[in-house]
């Protein structure tokens, strides 16, 4: 097993071990609540470009979660899902689907450190950061504990603008956008469709998200809520309702694309394919493939384009971003035909 100082020396020599994360050397000032009660950790949580890493077993078993670390590998089980990590990987595999964190697990002398989000969302669980007191609250399933009695304030002026669609839409894969009346903590934001989590497939900045529900909706009224942190501490809930009705036009499709998944490409290169002709495609990539919490980020670091399929639905786009070489570039695509039929792909490239 690496040593700390083994770790450093390699860091320090090389600076190129691709994934693993530069350990820190002070703990920051960060509490966890589980369902209402302070979690104590022999190992105080870590704050690192960002995120809060704990120890395995602090959290998890409290989620009802059976955690088993065998050299590198972290293995979580509970309330029907699965979680696989590595050490220094950013690599992870949910209910058997490959996805990737911005950040690793690592070592602190004996202690394996996970990013708390990213496990205990993909273990079902609600986290909420709060700024003010620095404390995370998650509330999941697997704990007969009491719902937590100290959240964080809410914020009952925060409302949602912009909202799209509004009224009555006539397909049943529509795109669903809204802005936020405030800045938001991205992280922390949840989105749910008449009761049913979408937010893996959500994309988002700190101004507002969008997202192409992943499965095809029945004729009638739907209720999109949404929730998470302002960027000032207090917490934050709002939705919005509209109609579908069978439309007479085909839903929208993407096929073709090119390149292929998993293909290496450049910080430069050119991303095509096809749709239903006349449609809308906005295109967002980022060099680090994130998908912590579900969701991307947009903004710095990101690629944002719109094009307009011709007749023949053909489509292309260059792009053009910053990245590190070893690493991942996800892409996202989203088509959305003049009649409103919505349909979104993500690809990962290697870089």
């Amino acid at each position: 097993m690496l040593t700390l100082k083994r770790i450093a020396g390699i860091f320090s020599a090389c600076a190129i071990i691709a994934g693993l994360v530069a350990l820190p050397v002070v703990a920051a000032t960060v509490s966890v609540v589980v369902n209402g009660q302070t979690v104590a950790f022999d190992q105080p949580p870590i704050q690192q470009s960002g995120r809060v890493f704990v120890p395995l077993r602090g959290v998890f078993e409290r989620l009802g979660a059976s955690v088993v670390y065998d050299n590198g590998a972290i293995n979580a089980q509970g309330n029907g899902r699965s979680i696989s990590l590595h050490i220094g990987s950013t690599q992870a595999t949910v209910n058997g689907q490959i996805v990737y964190m911005d950040v690793a697990p690592f070592l602190v002398g004996a202690r394996t450190l996970v990013p708390l989000r990213f496990v205990a969302q993909a273990l079902g669980a609600g986290v909420q950061w709060s700024q003010s007191n620095s404390t995370v609250y998650i509330s999941g399933s697997g704990s007969q504990n009491p719902p937590a009695t100290n959240p964080p304030s809410t914020n009952a002026s925060f409302y949602l603008k912009n909202q799209r669609p509004i009224n009555v839409v006539s397909t049943l894969r529509p795109a669903l956008h809204a802005n936020f009346s405030e800045s938001v903590n991205r992280d922390s934001v949840r989105v749910s469709l008449d009761g049913r989590d979408i937010t893996s497939d959500v994309y988002a900045n700190a101004n507002g998200f969008d997202v192409t529900p992943p499965f095809q909706l029945n004729a009638g009224n739907h209720t999109v809520n949404v929730s998470g942190t302002t960027q000032a501490g207090p917490s934050f809930t709002a939705q919005w309702s509209f109609q579908t009705q069978n439309g007479s036009a085909s839903e929208n499709y993407i096929r073709n694309i090119s390149p292929n998944a998993n293909t290496t490409v450049g910080s430069s290169f050119t991303v095509s394919g096809v749709t239903l002709p006349g449609s809308s495609v906005h295109i967002v990539a980022s060099g680090e493939a994130s998908a912590f919490g579900g969701l991307l980020q947009i903004g710095t670091g990101t690629f944002q384009t719109d094009v307009r399929a011709d007749g023949n639905g053909y489509f292309n786009a260059s792009i053009s971003l910053t990245a590190t070489a070893g690493g991942h570039v996800r892409v996202i695509l989203q088509s959305v035909a003049p009649s409103g039929a919505s349909i979104e792909q993500q690809i990962t490239y290697a870089m």
